[in-house]
């Protein structure tokens, strides 16, 4: 994570050393332990491809699921399923430095999170999986610095909003390109909609996915696309959800519409979906799910030049407001008590130059009422004032705050305010929201003009707005950190050209983002 990206990495991003490794080592791979299957398994249980994710500095997790037939339920056996698995320091696995096997059990989807420890701080991996005579891609990833190391670069990609039926997921293309060092996904992995024969792509099914298999399918087509694949197999991902991997706008244990899903059947369908989220994300086993529950929110160091702290923003809030009043009621919580503690202690006791909060929704206000009086998103943290203005006044006591957002589908860069009732209220941290991979499609960018920029003059906290579809990239130093909004010319075809949309800039100790 410090220092230019060498000619063999670049080499290896460029000329496909995935389908290499995959190719050419087959027959360097050593005999494990692992004994062969009880009956040969179908060709392409390697279908949904490998993933890393969460580096440590002497660990990581490695991700993949056996599933040849990955739109029907997978077309694995009910039995568990030995998988062997390689670590190396090389993309030719000549220096294996760490191997194993991993039982793909049927109860968790044949799903495999291999846990790896021991490794060095700081250093490029490359992985790989075996099982039936059927190798998989070769992976890379990245463990973190080591604990104490203050100075380097760190470069970090922001996603989040990934709809397949609005779009390929062109933007991740230029992302391998841009070569960062973890991606960090903020919510929207997968849609719940039903199928739409206008989408640029259907999704599979007949409805929406309430039952444990419908969500696997849903998640195997998404985990289809190739930009996305790619992407995976190339660098560690930080993953947490939003509402999308269950339902629209749910709170806690309620769902947008407790009339039509009563309480046990949305219970069972939390259920249903916690378990495939786990099971298609490369996540440690605390977030293994107990029924409808799962432990998401975690924090992640890299070195002391930044700490990123993940948060659920759905799990443990309070049902949406539905006035002002309701909006500003101190009772309501985004968060839980728990989680709120676990934040406020690990931004306080922070060792780290910079920190990163991973937010699902939007922090800064959005005020949408042009003139006099106050218009909000309730499901935002604008429908949770009351703690989110106390987090502003915390934050004024915070290293370099900065949050990193999705769900709105648009690039909306602020400067966090410690009272947005105050336009001349103290400017305590910055914030990030990327854009969407694919939602809301090719957007219609003078219809967006005409709608948004009438708003400016209320929200004078907003330093950017844009609709274009992309991601937000970030080059994390000591002295500062130099953004950059990537953006596609296109997502209704499988190709697109990308360019720099702006660049921004935040300053250490001087709260706050800038054009740059």
């Amino acid at each position: 994570m410090t220092g230019a990206v060498s000619p063999d990495r670049r080499r290896f991003l460029t000329a496909g050393a995935a389908a290499l490794g995959a190719a050419a080592s087959a027959q360097l791979w050593l005999p494990g332990s692992a004994r062969a299957a009880e009956t040969p398994l179908s060709d392409g249980v390697f279908s949904l491809g490998v993933a890393s994710g969460d580096p440590l500095p002497d660990g990581v997790v490695l991700w993949t699921r056996l599933a040849p037939d990955p739109l029907n339920g997978g077309g694995m056996p009910d039995r568990a399923v030995p998988v062997e698995w390689q670590l190396a320091e090389d993309a030719r696995f000549r220096r294996v430095v760490r191997r194993g096997t991993s039982q793909a059990r049927p109860e968790y989807g044949h799903s495999v999170h291999v846990d790896v420890r021991g490794l060095r701080a700081d250093r490029e991996y490359w992985y790989r999986f075996r099982v039936g005579g059927q190798l998989s891609r070769t992976g890379r990833t990245r463990t973190a610095p080591r604990r104490f190391d203050a100075g380097g670069r760190l470069r970090v990609a922001l996603a989040s909003c990934q709809n397949w039926q609005h779009g390929w997921f062109t933007p991740y293309a230029d992302m391998l390109e841009q070569d960062p060092d973890v991606v960090v996904f903020v919510g929207d992995y997968i849609y719940e909609s039903t199928p739409s024969s206008t989408g640029v792509r259907r999704h599979e099914g007949t409805g929406e996915p309430y039952s444990l298999t419908q969500y696997r399918n849903r998640y195997a087509q998404y985990r289809s696309d190739p930009d996305l694949a790619a992407m995976h197999a190339n660098a560690p991902f930080v993953v947490t959800f939003d509402d999308h991997e269950v339902d629209n706008d749910f709170a806690g244990d309620i769902p947008q519409d407790p009339a039509k899903q009563p309480h046990d059947a949305f219970v069972a369908r939390l259920t249903a979906a916690y378990q495939a989220y786990y099971e298609h994300m490369p996540v440690r086993a605390t977030a293994v799910p107990n029924g409808p529950h799962i432990r998401m929110y975690r924090r992640l160091d890299f070195g002391r030049l930044a700490r990123l702290n993940v948060l659920d923003t759905r799990q443990y809030r309070s049902d949406q407001a539905t006035s002002q009043a309701g909006a500003q009621d101190p009772k309501l919580t985004m968060l839980g008590a728990e989680q709120k503690r676990w934040l406020l202690d690990g931004l306080h006791d922070s060792p780290a130059r910079w920190n990163l909060i991973a937010s699902q929704i939007m922090m800064a206000e959005t005020d949408l009422k042009v003139g006099e009086g106050k218009l909000w998103f309730y499901d935002a943290w604008d429908g949770y004032q009351a703690e989110r203005n106390a987090f502003m006044r915390e934050f004024k006591r915070v290293s370099n705050p900065v949050v990193l957002t999705g769900d709105r589908h648009l690039t909306m860069i602020s400067d966090l305010k410690e009272d947005y009732a105050d336009p001349d209220s103290a400017v305590v941290g910055a914030e990030f929201v990327g854009t969407s991979i694919s939602s809301n499609g090719d957007q219609d960018q003078a219809a967006f003009r005409a709608e948004w920029d009438p708003r400016r003059a209320d929200n004078p906290h907003w330093k950017l707005l844009d609709a274009h579809r992309g991601y937000h990239l970030f080059d994390i130093r000591r002295d500062g950190i130099d953004a950059q909004v990537r953006v596609v010319d296109t997502v209704r075809a499988p190709r697109a050209a990308a360019s720099t949309l702006a660049r921004l800039r935040v300053d250490a100790g001087r709260p706050g983002v800038r054009l740059a």
